[in-house]
């Protein structure tokens, strides 16, 4: 304490502080994206295992051999399909009544902000089916789920053959504890949306749908089946879920165990996972695989149905089957028993899966990375945004720090003067505009879209991409001189205060944004930083402009869709780019309204406008 209440050390602090404020600010910059790319190399990195007990053994015999019944289940499922030109309700209720379920329906409706051109649907209206097989030993107090999502342009009928077949093989079991639902959903993530809203009896979304006539226990666990033919060469594991959401670890590692013992070739984010580790080739692949997930969990896109169980606290897992140019081949049998064994070893669970990580990166199946080891990276990034502000802060309060370090010999220390008036009032003007903005960009887009389309010859889609850009570039004309709005004689530290309080205003929201999503905190921060740290009206303007332009969220999206393409090995032209951009930008606004997606908001009313002040200081005259 008597180092800061005395005004001699205090100031020497303040010298020594503003000295070296530079050199550890590119130190922790720096050290923080070095330790987020050692992440894929150990020690970092760790082996997975097994913290359930309940699940620590694979000692149970499958006994599934129904492929022939799934392939032609599957068979009558497309026939049919390809007959009604939409989900067979009718032919699903008679089979699995058949097979011995209790069999229920439900329909549901959901008129979208503006139409999806990707899945060209506007007002969709669709049918669930789903069979419940009861435990015979348990009161239907818990249940587990196999579902299968149907859209317009995949049937998906492989899937619903195997899920029809398991069905018909677990109804001549005896041991299941929980009660398993076997769910077809129709279009995609629209009908497990408005399956588990009814199922929970909430309305999150403005789905409409009739109330279940059946309802099990509640769920414990959820697999989503995806095939694309009767043969696969590996199963692809989807664990990314909306804004950010991971499945218990245990779920996963249960996968890869039961695909190890029945020889399945299973993959993550679509790539081979190497064993050997000892050599370079073996973390630099992990690096890759580390680096798709990070871009696959900040985009907070439910990748798939098991994303939007994450939401109900339901763990699961989407499963892909790829049937590639690999030697490898697996036929409907060897998923089969890989899935009898999970829902076996879930029969098994006493209580929720709870021991394992639920924040982790994974670069590769077999290893992880946990949060205790993952969360530096981001904390020297944000380091940086607290020594700048402290050293703003110290200018602020220390009048004439700068003119005693150029000075001379230090001496006896005489009173200072006090230091020039900031003028508060000059910064509410910058604040306030820069969230009106934030509040625009979330707002107009959709709520004005019918009148831009009455307007000008665009569809509503369309209108809504374009009122979106046009207010994102209004915004860099709109605050050049705002904080000239409230006060005429704005103070020459104005600019200090101003940027202060966007630094404080930054660092606060990454924080939170890291400690629930950190990929998308993680990558934030590392573009954000160094503009927001090096940003004054001093200076080379036209190169902070430029580095602030190209540090901006819509730049951020636009070179992440460009980095994500090239570590799939499918590289994108520029214009290629600016489409997927455009297309990412309706899609993102739509998954907001649709399922709840945060990132559209996070951006718009939070760092758009932090971005703005920033500009803001830039522009300071």
């Amino acid at each position: 304490m008597g180092l800061l209440s005395d005004p001699v050390r205090r100031r020497a602090l303040a010298r020594l502080v503003l000295r070296l404020n530079a050199p550890l600010c590119v130190l922790s910059y720096v050290a923080g994206i070095a330790w987020f790319l050692a992440l894929a190399f150990p020690p970092l990195t760790q082996r997975t295992y097994m913290s359930e007990n309940a699940m620590g053994s694979t000692m149970v015999e499958e006994q599934f051999v129904g492929g022939d019944r799934a392939r032609g289940f599957a068979r009558d499922f497309a026939a049919h399909r390809r007959k009604s030109g939409a989900l067979p309700v009718a032919w699903l209720q008679r089979t699995m009544r058949t097979v011995g379920l209790e069999v229920y329906t439900q329909s549901f409706s959901r008129k979208l902000p503006f139409p999806d051109e990707t899945h060209e649907r506007y007002m969709v209206s669709g049918t669930n089916v789903y069979g419940i097989l009861r435990a015979p030993r348990a009161a239907s107090t818990e249940s587990l789920v196999l579902t299968v999502p149907c859209n317009s342009d995949s049937t998906n009928s492989q899937a619903v053959g195997l899920l029809l077949a398991l069905a018909a093989h677990f109804r001549g079991q005896i041991y299941w504890a929980k009660d398993i639902i076997f769910l077809v959903t129709e279009h995609d993530l629209l009908g497990t949306e408005a399956w588990l809203e009814a199922y929970h009896d909430i309305n999150v979304t403005g789905m409409q749908s009739s109330p279940l006539q059946g309802r099990a226990g509640a769920i414990q666990a959820a697999v989503a089946l995806e095939l694309s033919s009767d043969v696969v060469t590996s199963l692809d594991v989807t664990v990314e879920g909306l804004n950010g959401q991971l499945p218990n670890l245990d779920l996963l590692n249960l996968f890869q165990t039961f695909c190890q013992k029945g020889g399945l070739l299973c993959t993550l984010q679509g790539k081979l996972q190497l064993q050997d580790w000892t050599t370079l080739d073996g973390p630099l692949q992990g690096l890759q695989t580390l680096l798709l997930m990070v871009l696959r969990q900040a985009s907070g896109r439910p990748h798939g149905p098991h994303g939007l169980f994450l939401r109900y606290r339901v763990e699961a897992l989407t499963l892909r089957g790829i049937n590639s140019f690999r030697q490898y081949k697996y036929d409907l049998v060897a998923v089969g028993k890989a899935l009898e064994g999970m829902f076996r070893k879930l029969n098994h669970l006493l209580e929720r899966l709870h021991q394992s990580f639920f924040f982790y990166l994974l670069p590769a199946l077999s290893r992880f990375v946990s949060i205790g080891l993952y969360m530096p990276a981001a904390g020297f990034l944000l380091l940086v945004l607290g020594l700048k502000a402290l050293e703003l802060w110290m200018q602020l309060h220390e009048a004439g720090v700068g003119s005693e370090e150029t000075g001379g010999a230090p001496g006896p220390s005489t009173p200072l003067p006090p230091a020039q008036g900031v003028g508060l009032a000059s910064l509410v003007a910058p604040l306030l505009i820069s969230q009106a903005m934030g509040l625009a960009l979330y707002i107009l887009p959709v709520l004005g879209q019918h009148v831009a389309t009455q307007h000008f010859p665009v569809a509503e889609a369309e209108a809504v991409v374009l009122t979106l850009l046009a207010i994102y570039a209004a915004g860099l004309a709109l605050p050049h001189n705002t904080h000239r709005v409230m006060s005429t004689q704005a103070s020459d530290r104005g600019w200090m205060a101003l940027k202060l309080v966007a630094l404080i205003y930054l660092a606060l929201q990454l924080g939170c944004i890291t400690l629930t999503n950190f990929s998308l905190g993680f990558l934030l921060a590392a573009t954000m930083v160094p503009a927001a740290a090096l940003t004054r009206p001093n200076g080379p303007r036209p190169l902070y402009a430029a580095l602030l332009v190209l540090t901006s969220p819509a730049a951020m999206l636009l070179g992440s869709l460009f980095l994500w393409r090239e570590l799939q090995e499918a590289p994108l032209s520029l214009a290629e780019g600016w489409q997927l951009f455009l297309v990412a930008l309706a899609q993102g606004v739509l998954e907001h309204h649709t399922y709840g997606a945060l990132l559209f908001p996070l951006l718009s009313l939070g760092l758009y406008p932090c971005w703005l002040l920033f500009w803001n200081v830039l522009f300071w005259k």
